[in-house]
């Protein structure tokens, strides 16, 4: 087990230190230099708040993840004066060095996000524990399932006085399929119960995103109930997400995200193909990669392509743009979600949504007002909420509007973030 922590020296030197532990779990520790502003482990750096700094670990797994969705979150808590530790998977010297830019400390870790191995898990856990005593830390913001448990119990074990641990959806394990779920599903599902059951009573704070999931929660933890805030949504920046007028000639749908199986993709493309027979001028757009493990591979979605059933874009760096230029966002998910960003990003840039009537998923649409919501698992719902939409093009402009409203009024990124520095007592 290897952990790397990257952290910012003074006078732009290099200096690499290596300590080793638990011979199984073998801690390689190397601080770099980077900038004058920040010092390690006892100094205090030069932009600091003075008494009032807190050493803060951000726990995730990708590091464009953790800066799309919580890189304005964390440059707040650098403009207040604290020292913020971006605990991340990927790193690359690319990525350590952009981050640092941005004021923050890079901390490479190693975290397996499908082994059931207990072994691992607890290496997992005495690496970051390791990392949090070496680092003083004394505040823990740890998000997703794996993260949020280990690196909280962690936490626990280095007695940080404020562990924050968010859980944006519960994933896979909690998704329910129109079929029968592998046996490796069941048996992550009975683990993951007890790990929160045993685990979030630990955080100081557990942060959700949707009701569902709140019911969830309570329901396994039983009587020791972690203290929980309910969120609502990550947020997005509405100047980045700015509003437009949705066009209707032609109407086009458009599915951004995974494609996974459990976002709907496949659904998704069974309406497209039989609404398309009856709407030929209606158009329908697919942003995002195939997953031939999980979702569909790039041979099924050829013979959408060839039929001429649906554009297809892979992977872009710039969603936006195509959103603009789309009529509706549809998202048929049926995952356990906690509340989808590609939704929360639609409803800004002022577009009607079809959704599924799903935790996470429900909590984007006012049914009639801004979308609709339709049965998971069901084409036949979804094509006849596609079909209202071509048949009635004045509510795409409607319900466009309303979407704007509702994403200024529950996702706007200032407002969550206000909301999460409060929890985080910053």
């Amino acid at each position: 087990m290897r952990v790397m922590l990257t952290q910012t020296l003074a006078n732009n030197s290099v200096q690499k230190r290596r300590y080793s532990y638990w011979q199984s779990a073998a801690l390689n520790l190397s601080d770099r230099a980077h900038s004058s502003n920040w010092c390690y482990a006892n100094y205090t750096p030069a932009c600091s708040g003075g008494s009032n700094m807190q050493r803060i670990a951000v726990v995730g797994k990708e590091v464009h993840v953790m800066l799309g969705f919580r890189g304005e979150l964390m440059k707040q808590m650098v403009a207040r004066g604290h020292l913020v530790y971006a605990f991340a998977t990927d790193y690359t010297d690319e990525t350590e060095v952009y981050v640092r830019s941005l004021g923050f400390i890079p901390v490479r870790y190693q975290l397996d996000g499908y082994t059931l191995n207990p072994l691992h898990e607890l290496k997992v856990v005495w690496a970051l524990y390791r990392a949090f005593k070496l680092y003083k830390i004394t505040v823990s913001y740890c998000y997703f399932a794996k993260p949020a448990l280990y690196g909280t119990y962690a936490a626990w074990l280095a007695k940080i006085p404020h562990r924050v641990a968010k859980l944006e959806g519960l994933g896979r394990p909690f998704t329910q399929t129109a079929g029968k779920k592998s046996m490796r599903l069941v048996l992550a599902k009975w683990f993951q119960k007890r790990l929160f059951k045993w685990i979030l009573p630990k955080a100081t704070t557990l942060v959700l995103l949707n009701h569902d999931d709140q019911q969830e929660i309570a329901h396994i933890c039983g009587a020791k109930q972690p203290k929980t805030t309910l969120l609502g949504g990550i947020g997005v920046c509405l100047d980045k997400f700015a509003v437009s007028e949705p066009p209707i000639s032609p109407v086009r749908f458009i599915f951004s995200g995974r494609l996974l199986n459990e976002k709907g993709i496949r659904y998704y493309l069974q309406a497209a193909e039989q609404v398309k027979r009856k709407h030929p001028a209606a158009e329908f757009w697919v942003i995002g990669l195939p997953d031939a493990l999980h979702g569909i591979s790039k041979s099924e979605l050829n013979v959408y392509i060839k039929k001429n059933v649906v554009n297809y874009f892979g992977h872009v760096d710039n969603v936006t743009s195509y959103l603009h230029k789309s009529s509706v966002f549809v998202l048929p998910s049926y995952y356990r979600e906690g509340l989808p960003r590609s939704s929360q990003e639609a409803l800004a840039i002022g577009r009607p949504i079809i959704t599924t009537d799903a935790p996470g998923c429900r909590e984007t649409v006012n049914h009639g007002v801004n979308g609709y919501l339709v049965k998971p698992h069901d084409t036949h719902s979804l094509i006849a909420a596609m079909e209202k939409l071509i048949n009635n093009p004045d509510l795409i402009i409607s319900m466009g509007r309303a979407s704007r409203q509702l994403a200024e009024t529950k996702f706007n990124v200032i407002e969550v973030n206000e909301r999460m520095l409060e929890v985080l007592g910053l």
